[in-house]
């Protein structure tokens, strides 16, 4: 039996004067969703989704299911880190779902996950969006708690994410590695002990094309604490990979990313520090 069975269920929707707002909200422990704040120059609503506990523990199984309606534009963050702990037996499971109708927008850049010690974990993420809508979804991940000097201690790992534009598939990934094996990787690659990541997945209207001087700014960001990959979807959008030296290097680096890319997509220029 789960420790945890919790589930989140939002839907978004444009009222009449433009402004988004939860059409339906339904949420059980480890969710809780804070107070949306309605950001009038982004034109879009902000949703902080906390977790009361005090992290993610063995045989949790989480259902997260939102809905983004046409014209309507959500961004949903957290205010902290995730954290996995040390399971004795047993993993933890979550299971996301996004949809997101055409002319909707929606953005998903949650705090890092942290795996500690001895943990196992699988996210499964499901993106469904429809010709016209805009999706800017970030996965974030720490090596583990690192003041404690417990980096790449997790048993196992896996990220999974599917990604559909009108029902046709465009992009399906995953990440199944221990702890042991992300290091060694992340180690060859030069990106030292401390490294963490960030995968990108953004989703464009038609009328957006391609740009070559999107490429060229997001290539200018790079240092030798941060490399970045902007890869073209078979459709509409692109893939975007970070890989940072540290915690700080990879929160200024996607954070600069994100502004490069608010250039084009005006919803996001939002700031994520308004609650």
């Amino acid at each position: 039996m789960a420790e945890f069975s919790g589930y989140l269920r939002l839907g978004a929707e444009a009222r009449l004067d433009g402004r988004t707002v939860l059409r339906d909200q339904a949420f059980r422990a480890p969710f809780h969703v804070s107070k949306p704040y309605w950001d009038a120059e982004a034109r879009t609503l902000l949703v902080q989704v906390v977790n009361p506990t005090a992290g993610i523990l063995a045989r949790d199984e989480l259902a997260l299911d939102v809905k983004v309606g046409a014209l309507a534009a959500m961004t949903m963050t957290t205010p902290a880190a995730t954290r996995v702990f040390r399971m004795p037996a047993g993993q933890a499971v979550s299971r996301q779902t996004f949809t997101v109708a055409s002319g909707g927008w929606l953005e998903v850049m949650p705090e890092p996950l942290v795996p500690h010690g001895g943990s196992r974990f699988r996210q499964v993420t499901v993106i469904d969006a429809a010709s016209g809508a805009g999706v800017f979804y970030v996965d974030q991940l720490m090596p583990g708690r690192l003041g404690h000097r417990e980096a790449w201690a997790w048993d196992s790992l896996r990220l999974e994410m599917s990604l559909r534009v009108d029902g046709e598939l465009v992009l399906r990934e995953r990440l199944d590695e221990s702890g042991e094996g992300l290091r060694v990787l992340a180690e060859a690659g030069g990106s030292g002990a401390n490294a963490c990541f960030a995968n990108a997945v953004i989703v464009v209207p038609p009328e957006i094309g391609p740009d070559a001087s999107l490429t060229t700014d997001l290539h200018n960001l790079q240092t030798k604490n941060l490399l970045l990959g902007l890869s073209p979807l078979r459709r509409h959008g692109w893939s975007l990979k970070c890989v940072a030296r540290d915690p700080v290097h990879l929160r200024t680096g996607l954070h600069a990313a994100r502004a490069v890319l608010a250039r084009r997509l005006q919803r996001l220029s939002l700031d994520l520090r308004k609650v």
